[in-house]
């Protein structure tokens, strides 16, 4: 395995929080970049999604107690 595509791989293990599948050795470099990119963005995009909504849920808790319950959920 080349240096780029072990670096690669590592990018790709790092974004997936596991040692990927022995199958993705057969992946070139550049599409392994392309796929730990795409993971990435699919993550921060649900991440958005997810503040999104709790932010939306807020502004059903009573003004007056919105602040002590955001600290308390969003420490």
């Amino acid at each position: 395995m080349s240096t780029e595509a072990g670096e690669q791989k590592e990018r790709l293990s790092a974004e997936l929080r596991d040692e990927p599948a022995d199958s993705f050795g057969q992946l070139t470099p550049q599409q392994l970049a392309t796929l730990t990119d795409a993971l990435a963005r699919q993550r921060e995009s649900r991440a958005a999604g997810l503040n999104e909504a709790a932010e939306e849920a807020l502004k059903l808790v009573p003004a007056l107690a919105r602040g002590p319950v955001r600290r308390i959920l969003f420490r």
